[in-house]
This record gives structure tokens, C-alpha cells and sequence, in this order.
């Protein structure tokens, strides 16, 4: 699977558990560490754990994709899903607003995913 169909993926089973304002940026050209980064915002951290344990059981068993590296699962605000090719940010509102990965990757290629294309 290429990392821009995982990223895909990714973001489809987000909005399964109703993850909002996804957005994949493509650092391919811009960066060394990975291809894409998904960014989701969660309503409270009952569903930023349901997201993120939602994307990495499915992963897994659909797509045989195995999780490199999770952080942030005690965090209020944040969780990090690392697929190497693909890394997933779930946060907050308010923190993702803090942290601003679109602004600081304001040069990657944004595809904003709404909720009518799951």
C-alpha cells in the first residue's frame, strides 16, 4: 500500500468515529522523516481515543500495516500514530491551533477531507 493510499485510508476510518477538519499534507519533497501527515481534530478525549484505537485495530487487520511507534495514549490533547510513511496527529482544537502543523508545513501539498468523501 502506498503511503498516499494509506493516508487515505487513515483518514476515511477517522471519520468513522467522526473526527473533523482532516487534513492530509504531502512532505514528501519537504521532508526526510515521512510522506504524509494526517491531521485530525477530536471533540474530547473519549474520542480521540476512540479514533486512534479505531485507526490502529482497522490498520491492522485490513491492511496488515503494523503501528511503528504511538504516543500521547495518557494525553488529554494529543495522540501520535507513527506508520513511518504516514504519521497521524489526532488533537484537540485548542492544541491543534497551539501547535499549527499546517503553518509550520505551509509549503505541503493540503488535501482538506470531508465527510462526503467516506
Amino acid at each position: 500500500m502506498t503511503s498516499n493510499l494509506l493516508a487515505e485510508k487513515i483518514s476515511n476510518l477517522a471519520l468513522e468515529k467522526k473526527g473533523h477538519q482532516i487534513a492530509i499534507l504531502n512532505v514528501k519533497d519537504l521532508s526526510s522523516v515521512t510522506d504524509n501527515f494526517v491531521i485530525i481534530s477530536a471533540d474530547s478525549h473519549t474520542q480521540l481515543q476512540a479514533i486512534a484505537d479505531h485507526i490502529e485495530r482497522k490498520i491492522r487487520t485490513e491492511e496488515q500495516v503494523h503501528l511503528y511507534h504511538k504516543e500521547g495514549t495518557n494525553s488529554p490533547n494529543w495522540i501520535l500514530l507513527d506508520y513511518i510513511d504516514v504519521v497521524v496527529h489526532i488533537f484537540r482544537k485548542e492544541t491543534r491551533e497551539r501547535y499549527g502543523l499546517e503553518r509550520l508545513w505551509a509549503d505541503a501539498e493540503l488535501k482538506l477531507v470531508l465527510e462526503e468523501e467516506a
